[in-house]
């Protein structure tokens, strides 16, 4: 009887905690059809273009016609020279992606939110120059989608908030 009563009691426990799935309803859910209505304007340069698609892929914003949202989005992309060596050279630099956003309202010009995200990673300068590139780009494209992943998080809260 014992055995039975624990996994009961704590469904109970579980049920009352208030937890709600995010995504209720799957793609016709109100949360994917706000992400959905998301307009996101060009952003400035290449580290722009790289958050703007994880957005727009994040997000489903080519889902509809109509965009009842617009995200503005100011990017700060910085990439610093760490740890010298003995010989005056770099051995590790550092990249790092801010972006300040906002979800504006086109019914009424009313900002939604206004908060940043951000991220950074860590390069090893090695001899090669190709390679030390080819790791900054490949940073570049993992903090954007990092960034753009906060971004979309933010936004389907405050999204479910409004509902």
């Amino acid at each position: 009887m014992m055995r039975f009563a624990a996994p009961l009691a704590l469904a109970f426990a579980l049920s009352a905690c208030g937890l709600q799935p995010m995504y209720a309803g799957g793609g016709n859910g109100a949360v994917a059809r706000g992400l959905g209505s998301i307009e996101v304007p060009a952003i400035e340069g290449q580290s722009g273009w790289l958050v703007r698609n994880a957005l727009v892929d994040r997000l489903g914003a080519a889902s509809t016609g109509t965009a009842r949202y617009r995200l503005d989005v100011r990017l700060d992309d910085k990439l610093e020279g760490l740890g010298v060596l003995s010989d005056d050279t770099i051995g590790r630099e550092r990249r790092t992606l801010r972006a300040r956003y906002q979800l504006v309202d086109l019914a009424d010009d009313k900002i939604l939110v206004d908060a940043t995200a951000g991220s950074d990673a860590g390069i090893d300068v090695v001899s090669s120059e190709y390679a030390t590139i080819a790791a900054e780009q490949t940073a570049l494209e993992n903090l954007a989608r990092e960034v753009a992943s906060q971004i979309a998080t933010r936004l389907a809260l405050t999204l479910r908030e409004k509902q």
